[in-house]
């Protein structure tokens, strides 16, 4: 995009940014409305009573959690692939448009609610996340090209959409589901999935010729040599795969492969795609143990033949990358394990006073936000209804719809002089305190006083750790084999909290080192490796998440998770004993 087609799309601005941007933000709001509104019900559901005013189908917490950790890892896997189509194929914005259709048809299956159409929904979701996820970004980079004085605007701005969408999807999906019916919440996040989509589909006038279809096909190899600067061209050597590099590559996609199907499979149907024991080892192990060797045996025999400043500072993104492991192995224990003890050990019944009280927040923290985005919504229809009215008539009709389940919901709720706190309602604290905290930790990072990675990534770690402390303490007088108890719901809202305070210093970086530390021309490859670090810290948290049962009869609830609480605390020590290392490693990098 030259330009002066760049100054043109400026001219129709909303709150200082282009009027496309905030269609963006729209379109982003809706899809994580519908992905993180059905992951907030998919694990009480499957592992609810079959019995009951709304039954789920009771499955073992091992069996739901393996589903959701094959799903969530996926999820992170797929954008890569995405990517290169949109990239060299058919352009960004059919490929949004392609993404929320099927994770629209995901969750259409899902609201079915039998086994055959859940494993179809999923499959959808995924094929549609890797459209969707990595092109939403792509556009407003394309957007703002001549204009980088206004990115960093631009994502905070798309960012908040991406909160919004996050925390109206739990609290309405979350809502519906539990109060309604199961298949109204999945129903629910394919509703407005699809009226994103729409939106998004009829504002394409504003948008020119970005993110049209690439005018000519190229292959990976043309794609990766655009992208090396050409300052970077002049005397570099490039790192071409060897035989090695390749048979690595091959017994890592195929045993990870194996692990992440066999692993739901041998969980909830007793399937066994390769039945065998190696070392008093389960396949489903043995495989994710030789997938993580194959890898890290590539990365060990690849990287030392950079020269000596790049291969240093691929060492130390790869350091941060085992960090970003762990700690999403634990933070995401929040789709999975959290929502079974919220339900199981957890007081959510109020009365009197007590319940009045917490209408009156639910209230509060419900319309303001809504109130703030609907005032965003009625200035991007100034700007654009002569452009694209049936895009802002079916985004209007979007928050009618959203407008009338909340008012519905805040009736019923106030209805009643008692109330049962819905399960999902805690969800909605990591979003929220995002809002709320975002700002300050931005200042900090802006100001004189930001700390060096190895003191951010040992304050996300130990904030994690400290979050699942408190819900260890609380938990203390839990005897072990018990599947049910009435802790205070304060531990969780500490938890929420230190949890997203260690979000907010650690989960940023990664992205931010990798245009810091790596190369251009390197930038995709290690793009996939910080992916896959995601990607392996979501199964993992699942995996290991799934034995909150087990561990909780063999020993306590508060042993599961002083393991969360030990683990991370322990890493971020370690990331502060190595400072000294990682700064020599990094040659000058802040």
């Amino acid at each position: 995009m030259n330009t002066s087609n760049s100054d043109t799309f400026f001219k129709d601005k909303v709150l200082g940014h282009p009027a496309g941007l905030f269609v963006l933000f729209f379109t982003e709001m809706w899809e994580r409305f519908s992905y993180y509104g059905m992951r907030a019900i998919l694990v009480i559901f499957l592992t609810g009573a079959i019995l009951g005013d709304n039954p789920g189908w009771e499955w073992s917490t091992e069996a739901a959690l393996s589903l959701l950790g094959t799903y969530a890892m996926l999820v992170y896997l797929t954008p890569l692939i995405g990517g290169w189509l949109a990239d060299n194929k058919i352009g960004y914005r059919m490929a949004v448009v392609i993404g929320a259709l099927l994770m629209t048809l995901g969750h259409a299956s899902m609201a079915v609610e039998t086994p055959t159409f859940l494993y179809i929904g999923i499959a959808f979701l995924i094929m549609g996340n890797g459209f969707f996820k990595p092109n939403m970004t792509s556009i407003i980079s394309k957007m703002y090209e001549g204009h980088d004085e206004k990115k960093d605007g631009a994502y905070n701005i798309f960012y908040m959409g991406v909160n919004a969408g996050a925390f109206i999807g739990i609290m309405l999906c979350g809502w519906v589901g539990e109060k309604v019916g199961w298949s109204y919440g999945f129903g629910l996040a394919g509703v407005f999935m699809l009226l994103g989509m729409l939106q998004f589909y009829f504002a394409q006038p504003l948008f020119g010729t970005i993110g049209d279809k690439p005018e000519k096909n190229k292959d990976l190899g043309d794609t990766i040599e655009e992208m090396i600067d050409p300052e970077e061209k002049k005397g570099v050597k490039l790192n071409r795969f060897r035989l090695l590099d390749t048979v690595l590559i091959v017994i890592f996609a195929v045993s990870a492969l194996i692990f992440i199907i066999n692993d739901p499979l041998s969980k909830i149907g007793d399937i066994q795609t390769l039945n065998f024991n190696i070392a008093g080892m389960e396949n489903s192990l043995f495989l994710a143990l030789l997938a993580a060797v194959a890898f890290i045996a590539l990365l060990i025999v690849r990287i030392p033949r950079y020269v000596k400043i790049e291969r240093d500072r691929m060492i130390a993104f790869a350091i941060f990358c085992i960090f970003t492991i762990f700690f999403w192995a634990a933070f995401e224990q929040a789709a999975g394990s959290l929502p079974v003890y919220t339900r199981d050990f957890t007081d959510r019944f109020l009365e009197g006073n007590a319940a009045m009280g917490f209408k009156i927040v639910d209230l509060i923290v419900t319309v303001v936000p809504l109130l703030i985005i609907t005032y965003v919504l009625l200035r991007l229809f100034r700007k654009t209804f002569n452009r694209i009215g049936l895009s802002n008539l079916i985004l209007g009709f979007s928050f009618v719809v959203v407008w009338g389940i909340v008012i519905y919901k805040l009736y019923i709720e106030f209805q009643s002089t008692e109330t049962e706190v819905p399960v999902t309602w805690f969800a909605i604290l990591n979003s929220l305190f995002i809002i709320m905290f975002a700002p300050l930790f931005t200042k900090w990072w802006d100001s004189r006083y930001n700390p060096p990675a190895s003191v951010k990534y040992f304050l996300g770690l130990a904030l994690l750790g400290l979050g699942f402390a408190f819900l260890a303490f609380g938990a203390r007088n839990v005897p072990s084999g018990a599947d049910s108890a009435s802790l205070s719901m304060v531990w969780l809202v500490f938890a929420y909290l230190f949890h997203t305070l260690g979000e907010l210093c650690l989960s940023p970086m990664g992205l931010s080192y990798l245009s810091k530390l790596i190369p251009t021309r390197m930038v995709a490859f290690m793009f996939g490796v910080y992916y896959l670090a995601i990607a392996i810290g979501n199964k993992l948290a699942h995996y290991v998440g799934g034995d909150i049962e087990k561990i909780t009869e063999e020993y306590s609830l508060s042993t599961f998770f002083l393991i969360f609480t030990i683990i991370p605390i322990g890493l971020g020590i370690v990331s502060l004993l190595l400072h000294p290392l990682l700064k020599r490693l990094m040659h000058g990098v802040r």
